[in-house]
């Protein structure tokens, strides 16, 4: 109660009207809905849950979690998909998947942004990390923000970058590094590390914060730019600790990731190494990180609409989701 009290303050009136129980009455088995579909796609696909996360994620950075970053191009809508830091983003079919599942027993009343906050959720607690109390009542934007799409966070950028894009949102250090930990599983591209290898920054060395036996390994399985390579080379599916002992042992797969332990002087370090200490005091943590940044910005009643389909805005006169309180 004392956290979210917190973070009711830090957030103000817009956080305060998301609530725990906002579907209790109009679709009470939202929770077990989507934690169905997100077990059945990750299943099929054991990068689902990655998937899902990142889509949150990349979401909620644009202006604020509404659903922005799963609208297609359509007349007035530059799709957030185009922008750079989406290049590559996949797992659109799944967030279809559970929204026609919600639809199916809820129609027009659980918006995409309350789907991907969810789901997300969901995600991480199927593959064996912490469950944390998701709150709701965000709506759908009937907008896109391309150029927000192109600032996203870069799997090049060096930590001051980093840290100013989360303090632009309102997250310190510790909401950088601890939502980091989600790379302990998914997948990159090679394309997005492949420069540490050699001349890192055009210094004709490869990057010395990177381990040289696991430089080595890299070097090995990307073939191309396009081969995908797993996050955390010792437990690749399993949502745990082990991203931060990785960075410990310089074996960060993103320049992103390792500049948060290997920046010399970082306010990170300590705190890789303080998450890093116990699985206990990284989950504790992820949860606190995850409820703050997953109520940036929402927008909530009179304000955009419940998506039926969330790749488009709803058609103006015709059938659209409704109000729930």
């Amino acid at each position: 109660m004392a956290l979210l009290f917190f973070l009711a303050l830090l957030f103000g009136a817009s956080y305060a009207q998301l609530t725990e129980t906002f579907y209790d009455q109009t679709c009470p088995r939202l929770p077990n809905i989507v934690r169905q579909e997100v077990k059945r796609a990750i299943e099929t696909d054991i990068r689902a849950g990655a998937k899902l996360i990142r889509f949150h994620f990349h979401d909620c950075f644009v202006q604020g979690c509404d659903g922005s970053v799963l609208l297609e191009d359509a007349p007035g809508i530059d799709s957030e998909l185009n922008g750079l830091g989406n290049l590559g983003i996949q797992g659109l079919e799944i967030v279809d998947a559970i929204k026609a599942a919600v639809e199916s027993e809820c129609p027009g009343v659980v918006s995409c942004a309350d789907v991907l906050a969810l789901a997300a959720k969901q995600s991480v607690d199927v593959q064996g990390g912490p469950s944390w109390r998701v709150l709701f009542g965000r709506r759908d934007s009937r907008t896109a923000n391309r150029t927000g799409a192109d600032e996203l966070p870069s799997p090049f950028e060096t930590l001051e970058p980093l840290k100013q894009k989360f303090e632009a949102l309102g997250l310190d250090s510790t909401d950088l590094v601890a939502p980091s930990g989600a790379h302990t599983f998914g997948r990159s591209r090679c394309m997005f590390f492949s420069g540490r290898f050699s001349n890192f920054n055009g210094t004709g060395q490869p990057d010395p914060a990177l381990d040289p036996a696991y430089r080595q390994e890299l070097e090995r399985a990307c073939t191309d730019g396009e081969t995908r390579v797993n996050f955390d080379p010792t437990t690749p599916d399993t949502f745990d600790k082990n991203y931060y002992t990785n960075l410990q042992a310089n074996r960060g797969l993103l320049t992103s990731d390792q500049v948060l332990f290997s920046t010399p002087g970082a306010d990170t370090i300590e705190i890789v190494n303080r998450l890093g200490s116990r699985e206990g005091t990284f989950f504790r943590q992820f949860r606190v990180s995850m409820i703050k940044m997953g109520n940036i910005r929402p927008l909530t009643p009179n304000q955009g609409e419940i998506r039926r389909n969330c790749r488009g805005v709803n058609e103006l006169g015709g059938e659209a989701g409704h109000d729930v309180m």
